[in-house]
């Protein structure tokens, strides 16, 4: 899920006074979830959870919107226009620095899909030996950047010792003709596309044990959290709940799926979204295999410590006021 984080403080002030608490029945009884970018199967627990009622068994009955190629990440919660959305973690740290009044309720993703992809040829077989050669990212911004700046904490090496390409979304074609010497990517979307062209890749993991970036996470505001705790929970029960439906009924998640993504029925792009679905599966498990919500503490605070020590913050977030539990 990468994103521009386009947030423009004063701009933020300003929306403040009308994101209000979301107090309006509408709001209230019908919550608009934000879904960023544009349909994919990475969503299908939510498409699900709709589709099969566990909104609605959940006393729910949600608007799922697509933000898009153009809209920022934070923009429409932070207006009202939405009162959830799934974003990363670590994004959303950087957005909490900036102002915004937002708050992690419920795991999505378990683990951080982001990784190191050299072709399979490459004499770079660990994160040392990225060293001397250039690597490409979408930009200096999103959780590309965010995971670069962990993988080269973790090797050792500055930023001094390779060489950064911004080469926006290119990833397979920039690597595959050379253009670039490795490319941060992600394991449910770059590597499928790889794997999809034939072109022979290997993966680096950003770092050893736990990655102090925290991924995909449900988000919203404490003051709409605060306001109508109900909701918050019923929400994240139904998410829960279309992600085990995922998991233990993929063709269902297809079939589903197909009345939300255009095209899905076409060969090859229903091809696609079994790969992807099929790298997605293991993000959405726990450690110990399971599904739940529950965010890990500890790699908030892992997290806060990080983004403070290279400067995504420009102060330490307390990961306390930043993520919670209670919902779950």
């Amino acid at each position: 899920m990468k994103r521009l984080i386009l947030l423009f403080l004063a701009a933020v002030v300003a929306l403040s006074g009308c994101a209000g608490t979301g107090g309006s029945t509408a709001a209230t009884q019908n919550p608009v979830i934000g879904l960023t970018y544009i349909p994919n199967i990475q969503f299908s627990p939510f498409y699900v959870a709709e589709a099969d009622g566990a909104f609605t068994t959940a006393g729910v009955t949600p608007t799922l919107r697509h933000h898009g190629t153009s809209e920022s990440l934070f923009t429409a919660i932070a207006s009202g226009q939405e009162q959830f959305v799934v974003a990363g973690g670590d994004e959303m740290m950087q957005a909490r620095s900036q102002g915004l009044d937002l708050i992690a309720v419920g795991a999505y993703y378990h683990s951080y899909p982001a990784e190191v992809i050299v072709p399979k040829a490459s004499t770079i077989t660990t994160l040392a030996g990225l060293k001397g050669h250039s690597i490409g990212i979408p930009g200096k911004y999103g959780e590309s950047w965010f995971a670069l700046l962990v993988a080269l904490d973790s090797a050792g090496l500055t930023q001094a010792d390779v060489s950064i390409k911004e080469i926006g979304y290119t990833q397979t074609t920039a690597l595959s003709t050379g253009k670039v010497d490795a490319v941060i990517g992600f394991s449910n979307n770059d590597a499928v596309q790889f794997g999809l062209a034939t072109f022979p890749i290997r993966s680096l993991a950003i770092a050893q044990g736990t990655v102090p970036l925290v991924p995909a996470s449900l988000i919203t505001t404490s003051e709409y959290a605060t306001a109508h705790p109900e909701v918050v929970k019923a929400v994240v029960a139904a998410m829960t709940a279309g992600i085990n439906t995922v998991i233990t009924n993929p063709s269902h998640a297809m079939d589903v799926s197909a009345n939300y993504i255009p095209d899905l029925n076409s060969q090859a792009a229903t091809a696609g979204a079994q790969a992807t679905l099929t790298a997605t599966v293991p993000l959405w498990k726990a450690s110990s295999g399971t599904v739940d919500a529950q965010l890990d503490a500890s790699q908030w605070a892992a997290m806060a410590d990080f983004m403070t020590q290279t400067k995504l913050t420009a102060t330490r977030q307390d990961p306390a006021l930043a993520m919670t539990n209670e919902y779950v």
